[in-house]
């Protein structure tokens, strides 16, 4: 098989995941050739109809149509890798074997796996297509029927995660920030509280801040509500990592932290998360 004629595409809504897939790509498989990026569903698929990639690794949560939406399209010339953040209803289907899934931060082993998946799909296809330019019309027959029930399976993988995607609603559990050139991947679960910057968002940890361009009121809508809780028009904090309440000698609440010398005020609009107070 040649393989610097193995073309590949990046569809994710995040410039800096796509740069770190092409980067551990280029280093993993570096004959692989990838021939364009998208940012959204709508753009993969007029770029995947003009230049006809054999792979592409495919965000599942981003903004116009996300990658399920626009996978029913993509999947009849290519062969998808799903690249998410959301493990919950994902794994369980990918890992029947009609497509593959890779999950963020992205682990450089399972990266490494999914390419020699990949490269043994792509042989194994280029052997079936070179032994059917040499066989009679019944083998031939058989061949795309058994290409059709692969498709048939595919759409419904394809049918049950938009579905699930119906039923159950998914939350952010990565934050993507850039430090310098590289992508630092935030798990939520290291997050303190979130306040609105001018044009930026920051995010405490325990050990340092970001400042992420996402707004306030868009973190609201992709974090659970359970894990994080808004106490002011420009804070977020997450409930689990909240130490005491108090209140300062003008009467308003206060929130100390674990881990966290600043204290968060609590407005008036808010006071009613803490009504033992």
């Amino acid at each position: 098989m040649n393989m610097h004629k193995i073309t590949a595409m990046i569809v994710d809504d995040e410039a800096p995941m796509r740069a770190h897939l092409r980067s551990k790509l280029n280093q993993i498989w570096p004959e692989l050739s990838i021939i364009a990026e998208a940012q959204n569903g709508i753009v993969a698929i007029e770029e995947a109809e003009k230049l006809q990639p054999q792979i592409i690794f495919l965000d599942i949560r981003m903004p116009g149509k996300n990658g399920i939406e626009a996978a029913a399209q993509l999947a009849q010339n290519a062969i998808l890798i799903f690249v998410t953040a959301y493990d919950e209803y994902a794994i369980q289907a990918f890992e029947r074997g009609a497509m593959d899934y890779l999950l963020k931060p992205i682990d450089v082993e399972r990266l490494q796996q999914t390419c020699q998946r990949l490269q043994q799909r792509i042989a194994e296809k280029n052997t079936s297509q070179l032994a059917l330019s040499n066989t009679n019309q019944d083998q031939i027959k058989v061949e795309q029927l058994k290409q059709e029930h692969q498709s048939k399976q595919v759409e419904q993988l394809l049918t049950q995660l938009m579905q699930q995607q119906i039923q159950q609603k998914e939350y952010l559990r990565w934050i993507q920030a850039s430090v310098g050139s590289s992508l630092r991947m935030i798990s939520t679960k290291e997050i303190l509280f979130f306040k609105s910057d001018e044009k930026y968002t920051l995010v405490q940890t325990e050990q340092a801040e970001f400042l992420i361009r996402k707004t306030l009121k868009e973190l609201e809508d992709e974090l659970d509500p359970k894990e994080f809780w808004r106490i002011h028009r420009s804070t977020l904090v997450r409930v689990s990592a909240i130490a005491e309440v108090t209140r300062d000698f003008r009467g308003r609440q206060m929130l100390g932290l674990k881990g966290c010398s600043e204290k968060l005020e609590v407005s008036r609009n808010h006071t009613h998360l803490f009504q033992q107070m």
